[in-house]
């Protein structure tokens, strides 16, 4: 892609609003549009970012659930059944009438709806344990702050497993645990796997995963070995419970939640199977969600610098930016033949055809392009195409060897 086609408007400016990094530079970086009042709109180089998270997500996910869409537009009658109407994490619900004067809200989860959407196909223990997931966007009347980590419209993946006995929930619920640790692992962050409370969702047991972040609005406890995943809500531990480390005091944000909801759900809705004894019983239920354009504000405040963002090569929309550095035309003819053949070969690619050579440098690193391809004096002189790493490192290729650097 051209930079001259590609919808994204960067800026140099530093906006008053912008109350932290990750704020400020996905609307820098041309990511993101701020509407106001907690709400947003990607551009298509945000969008390239959101699906590359969202296609980290399905990989694990389609290994052990399978994918699903929910109504966003939810009736009254459901949410009075589970006991949630108008009593959901206090006034964060988005309610209105329709023209017959019923009551709607605007999703803000799904465990009432992903009960009735498999009611009919429960009836016995044969038709159980399954796992469904969707993503798509949630509507929240939060108070909204720090951009993208909480908004009051946002994009989530969120699952719900049924299951016969605590057995079958505790295995899908470790295996939810593995392909959330793995997830996160690809996006590059750094993060710890922490006990924490079920609230508004209830149940008996639930799981945070905290990405470390001085802007977070949690404190937790994190082990101080890089090897392990450990964290803890109660500040009074003192040594890791899994591998017996010092434990840190550090603040995090909450990109994933895991809840063991048992029969919360089941029971006052009804929603039943015949065991191998012909008994009726209350399915066990779990939900898991994960936060996903939260994730874009978490790996931005762990991956940045004083040029920009820093997205590792499974996040970045683009996996090289092309920089022209003399216009003579050779160096332009090489440059679209290089766009051209690396394209072909499955990469995605930024050729530069505007701007200064420093706005071209300056904005390849605003949007967090680990590699520049360059054509410059080198190039015109020795046949020679620099290569430079996000970090400022550089090296030198012939046009043969280029996908490999690339890639590498």
């Amino acid at each position: 892609m051209k930079r001259s086609e590609l919808f994204a408007t960067t800026s140099k400016e530093s906006e008053a609003e912008f109350d932290c990094r990750s704020a400020e530079l996905a609307v820098k970086a041309g990511l993101v549009h701020n509407y106001g009042s907690g709400t947003f709109g990607f551009t298509h180089l945000g969008r390239k970012v959101l699906d590359n998270i969202e296609e980290v997500i399905r990989d694990e996910m389609d290994e052990i659930g399978q994918e699903v869409t929910m109504n966003i537009l939810q009736n009254s009658e459901m949410w009075e059944k589970s006991g949630r109407w108008k009593n959901f994490e206090g006034d964060e619900f988005f309610t209105l009438k329709n023209r017959d004067n019923r009551d709607f809200t605007i999703a803000a989860t799904h465990e009432e709806a992903s009960v009735e959407l498999v009611r009919k196909k429960i009836r016995s223990y044969r038709d159980l344990d399954f796992i469904i997931y969707q993503i798509g966007r949630k509507f929240r009347d939060d108070r909204a702050r720090k951009g993208l980590l909480r908004g009051k419209e946002f994009f989530m993946k969120d699952a719900y497993s049924f299951h016969a006995d605590r057995e079958q929930l505790q295995e899908t619920y470790h295996e939810m645990i593995e392909a959330y640790t793995t997830i996160f692992e690809k996006l590059g962050l750094e993060f710890s796997r922490v006990s924490a409370e079920n609230g508004s969702m209830g149940g008996s047991q639930s799981h945070e995963f905290m990405a470390e972040s001085e802007i977070g609005s949690d404190t937790y406890l994190k082990c101080v070995d890089s090897e392990c995943r450990y964290g803890a809500k109660d500040l009074g531990e003192e040594k890791c419970r899994e591998c017996g480390s010092e434990l840190q005091d550090v603040s995090g944000i909450e990109i994933g939640h895991l809840f063991k909801l048992g029969k919360r759900y089941s029971s006052k809705m009804d929603l039943t199977f015949t065991d191998e004894d012909g008994e009726e019983k209350d399915v066990i239920m779990a939900s898991y969600g994960i936060g996903v354009s939260r994730l874009i504000a978490a790996i931005i405040e762990q991956n940045n610098d004083e040029n920009g963002i820093t997205w590792n090569s499974k996040v970045s929309a683009f996996d090289c930016s092309i920089i022209i550095a003399r216009h003579e035309d050779a160096a332009v003819e090489k440059a679209e033949e290089l766009h051209d053949k690396l394209s072909e070969r499955g990469l995605e690619v930024l050729l530069f055809d505007e701007g200064s050579v420093g706005e071209k440098f300056a904005e390849s690193d605003l949007m967090g392009i680990k590699r520049k391809v360059i054509l410059g004096n080198n190039y015109l002189e020795n046949d020679v195409i620099e290569v430079e790493k996000r970090d400022g490192r550089t090296f030198q290729a012939d046009f043969e060897e280029i996908k490999e650097v690339v890639s590498s």
